[in-house]
C-alpha cells in the first residue's frame, strides 16, 4: 500500500472528473452514485447511493448499478483525457454490496493491445453534450459503419451491442409497451415516477417536465409515463419515426458486476452516439419485470442477457437535465 497520493492528481483533476461522473444518465435522474478518496493511497471508492433508492421501480438495484457503472466510465473517459490510466477494480469487497468499484488513480490500468480505435472521436467533449432526447426522429437511417462503432464501443467495455432485424425490434417495443402498462397499473410504481418530476428550476435531481417526451401517436414508441393522471404536464402526442432503429445491451450473466459493466459499456456507446450525432434514448421498462426480461432474451437468443434497450436516430437534441455536484464522501 502506497503511503502517498499520486502527485498527478490534484484538486483539479479530481473536479474535472467527478464533473464528468455526475454528468452521467441514471434512472429517474435518481444520480445514485457516491464518491470517497483515501488521501494516503489514491483510491477513489465508486458507491451505490442508497438514500436514493427506487423500491417499486428498482427493487433489485439492478437500474442504479448500471447508472453508477455510466457514471464510473464518464469518470474514466476524463481521467484519460488529462492522461491518467488508472486502475479500476469492480465489486472489490464481497462483504459490501454498495462498494461498486476502486479506480486506483495512482496506478496505471493495462495498456490496450493497440490503437484505440474510438480516439479520434473525442469522447471526453461529448460528456458534456450528451441529452437523452425523448423527441421523434426523422426515420433516415443510421449508416452501418457509425452503428459498428458504437458496437465496437460496448465491446471494449466488456458487453455487446446487438441491433435486431425489424421483425425482432417489433415485439422488443410490444414487451416493452407490456412493460409500461404495467407500470401505470401499478398504483406504487407510477406514484413513484410522479414522485420524481420536477418543475423548471426544481432541483438538481428527478426529471424536469421540460425534458418529458411526447407520446407515439402510432402507439409504435412506448415512452415511460412520469405522469399518470397528471396530464396537463405532458406535452401533445407526435408522430414519430416508423421504422424504429433499436439497440440492445446485453452481457453473459446477470449478476451485480455486469450490470456494472453494462453501465460502462451503455455510456460509451452513447458517447460515440453523441460525438457522431446520433440521438439517443433508453427504453427500460421491459428490464424491470423479470419475466419481461426473459421474453426478450428468448427473442434475442446466442446465449445473451438483454440489460437495456437504446432507441437510436437522427433527430433534434434533447433538452438538459440538471446535475447535483458531486462532493466526497468523508
Amino acid at each position: 500500500m502506497r503511503l502517498v497520493p499520486a502527485p498527478e492528481l490534484d484538486s483539479a483533476a479530481l473536479d474535472i472528473m467527478l464533473t464528468a461522473a455526475a454528468a452521467a444518465p441514471s434512472v429517474h435522474n435518481t444520480q445514485p452514485w457516491r464518491f470517497r478518496l483515501h488521501p494516503l493511497t489514491g483510491l477513489l471508492e465508486v458507491r451505490l447511493d442508497g438514500r436514493r433508492a427506487l423500491p417499486h421501480t428498482d427493487p433489485d438495484h439492478r437500474a442504479r448499478q448500471i447508472s453508477v457503472g455510466a457514471a464510473l466510465e464518464n469518470l474514466m473517459v476524463a481521467a484519460v483525457h488529462l492522461g491518467l490510466r488508472p486502475a479500476v477494480r469492480l465489486l472489490p469487497d464481497p462483504r459490501d454490496d454498495t462498494l461498486l468499484a476502486v479506480v486506483d488513480t495512482a496506478a496505471r490500468g493495462p495498456h490496450p493491445a493497440g490503437p484505440d480505435p474510438l480516439a479520434d472521436l473525442g469522447l471526453y467533449a461529448a460528456v458534456a453534450r450528451r441529452r437523452s432526447s425523448r423527441l421523434p426522429y426523422t426515420g433516415r437511417p443510421v449508416p452501418e459503419p457509425v452503428v459498428a462503432r458504437m458496437a465496437t464501443a460496448a465491446r471494449l467495455a466488456g458487453a455487446r451491442l446487438l441491433v435486431p432485424p425489424h421483425a425482432v425490434t417489433r415485439r422488443l417495443l410490444r414487451l416493452t409497451a407490456v412493460a409500461e402498462a404495467r407500470n401505470r397499473a401499478d398504483p406504487a410504481r407510477a406514484a413513484e415516477a410522479r414522485a420524481w418530476i420536477r418543475p423548471p428550476g426544481g432541483g438538481p435531481y428527478g426529471v424536469p417536465v421540460t425534458a418529458l417526451g411526447p407520446a407515439d401517436l402510432a402507439g409504435r414508441i412506448p415512452s415511460r409515463d412520469f405522469t399518470g393522471p397528471v396530464t396537463a404536464l405532458r406535452p401533445p402526442p407526435a408522430r414519430f419515426e416508423r421504422h424504429v432503429q433499436l439497440a440492445v445491451v446485453c452481457t453473459r450473466r446477470d449478476e451485480p458486476r455486469d450490470r456494472v459493466v453494462v453501465g460502462r459499456a451503455l455510456q460509451r456507446v452513447l458517447l460515440v452516439a453523441t460525438a457522431l450525432g446520433v440521438r439517443t434514448s433508453l427504453l427500460h421498462q421491459g428490464m424491470e419485470w423479470p419475466d419481461v426480461r426473459g421474453a426478450a432474451a428468448a427473442l434475442i437468443g446466442h446465449g445473451q442477457r438483454p440489460q437495456l434497450l437504446v432507441r437510436f436516430g437522427y433527430g433534434p437534441e434533447g433538452p438538459p437535465t440538471p446535475r447535483a455536484p458531486v462532493t466526497l464522501d468523508r
